[in-house]
């Protein structure tokens, strides 16, 4: 599956549009990373655990969104964005979404 943040797939001609794709993710903080972040924001720099964690939404979303691509027929998703959303406190959606396609090489 070839995924890119483009509209177009540069060697490729889009031969059919599928539709829209997407992937979410629902993730909570917790405890433990919760205070080594509050420990953090006393002396600065990453943390790590919250980076983790995002790292993680992120492949699930966008496994997720792959996948109903491939459930469409797609072999590529063109112009695939990422964004978040609060959905109570203390937990986030992570979205992924794109234009699946049919593509071929010129």
């Amino acid at each position: 599956m070839i995924v890119v943040s483009t509209e177009n797939l540069p060697g490729y001609v889009v031969r059919e549009v599928k539709g829209l794709v997407q992937g979410n993710t629902v993730r909570t903080k917790n405890f433990g990373r919760d205070i080594a972040a509050g420990l953090k924001t006393l002396v600065g720099g990453e943390v790590r655990g919250y980076t983790e964690l995002l790292i993680d939404a992120r492949r699930e979303a966008l496994s997720r969104m792959l996948d109903q691509a491939e459930q469409m027929g797609a072999n590529a998703v063109v112009n695939v964005r990422f964004t978040t959303s609060s959905v109570t406190p203390g937990a986030a959606e992570l979205l992924a979404y794109g234009t699946a396609v049919v593509a071929d090489l010129r």
